[in-house]
Order: structure tokens, then sequence, then C-alpha cells
């Protein structure tokens, strides 16, 4: 299911979010949109970052830069918590020591 599509005029029905901000968000590096038979299309691995943005445009009222700021705050926090666990990691093989 990875893998499959969904068509941005659908998801945008559904979601009751207009089909620009999908634009808006591919347009700032936020998302890619690919296209099937013409058609601008999701895969379903993006929606979880497309619901996450909604909320933060719509309901939280955060403008587009706002949303990128956020974004990269979080990659860089993701990638910390990646470096925090791998020194972890080293340190349990010097034992309880430190």
């Amino acid at each position: 299911m990875q893998n499959e599509l969904i068509i941005v005029s659908d998801y945008c029905d559904k979601c009751h979010i207009e089909p620009s901000f999908i634009e808006l968000l591919q347009e700032n590096g936020l998302i890619d949109i690919l296209f099937d038979e013409g058609r601008p299309c999701l895969t379903y691995e993006q929606l979880p970052d497309v619901e996450r943005y909604s909320r933060m445009y719509y309901d939280l009222s955060i403008n587009m830069e706002g949303i990128d700021a956020i974004h990269h705050l979080l990659e860089r926090m993701e990638e910390m918590q990646r470096e925090i666990r791998r020194l972890h990691g080293r340190l349990r093989m010097y034992g309880d020591t430190f």
C-alpha cells in the first residue's frame, strides 16, 4: 500500500482543503507531487506529513514560511535524537563507568 497513489483532487475533497495548498507544499519542497495519467497524486507515505502541514496551516493559521521553518526544526530534532541514540549505544560498549 505504501507505493499506492491518491489523487490530489480526491484527497482535497475528502479533507476539505484547497488544491492550491498542496501546490504550495510542493513549491516549498515539503512534498513531491507525482503524476499518474496526467493527474497530480500523492503517495500514501506522504499523507501524515500533508495532514500535519494542513493542521498547522488551517487550524493554527501558520503561514507557509512558518511551516517550512517548523519542518526543518523537526528534521533537525530527529537527526539529533538519532545521534543521541547512537552515542548511547557507544557508551554502553564501555559499561557504566561514566
